[in-house]
């Protein structure tokens, strides 16, 4: 039985989005395909999403926001700030890479329409370079890492790693000394950053 406009979340229309994104690819998906993937009409889509640049922009946000949330328990854990660097970065590109080789069509799809929602992304990164903030300043505070702008080293450390998660880097991701470049990388960083 088709779901009726008030059992219709927001969340069911992300799933159907994904699919139809998977399906189509975001030059062809439209939210008429979404609601027939739901049963329902164009209009109960819109009445959860008033455009398609709002549905677009709110897949792309819980793609990204999918990463998040592994990262953000370990930039909150109470332990060695260099060995939480370490592993959030890592955790960082092992989502990424995850999602590039996984799915490579989302993930190209994803490409596309994260460049289309500048400010998912904006955030996105925003709540990155936050969580690496608060890292480097927990190192800061124990004596363990030198900077005295932790807000800035944030900033310096996410660039400096661009190549392991930047999805413009993904098919560099599938080379085989790969993780040997990261944890040159990530030691160099680190490195960087003692007393």
């Amino acid at each position: 039985m088709a779901p009726t406009s008030e059992t219709l979340t927001a969340e069911r229309i992300l799933e159907a989005t994904e699919e139809v994104l998977r399906r189509h690819g975001p030059a062809k998906a439209t939210v008429v395909d979404v609601a027939r993937a739901l049963g329902v009409s164009h209009g109960s889509v819109y009445r959860h999403f008033r455009t398609k640049a709002a549905l677009r922009e709110a897949v792309t946000k819980r793609w990204l926001d999918r990463t998040t949330a592994t990262l953000t328990a370990i930039a909150a854990e109470d332990r060695d700030p260099e060995a939480r660097l370490r592993d959030w970065l890592a955790a960082l590109f092992t989502a990424k890479r995850r999602k590039a080789g996984g799915d490579p069509e989302l993930f190209a799809t994803y490409q596309v329409l994260t460049e289309e929602n500048g400010e998912a992304v904006g955030a996105h990164i925003a709540d990155l370079t936050g969580q690496v903030t608060r890292i480097i300043q927990s190192g800061i505070d124990s004596g363990t890492f030198t900077p005295t702008d932790p807000t800035a080293t944030a900033r310096a450390i996410f660039h400096a790693t661009a190549r392991f998660h930047d999805p413009s880097y993904a098919p560099v991701w599938q080379q085989p000394d790969v993780e040997e470049q990261f944890e040159a990388v990530v030691e160099l960083v680190v490195r960087g950053l003692r007393r």
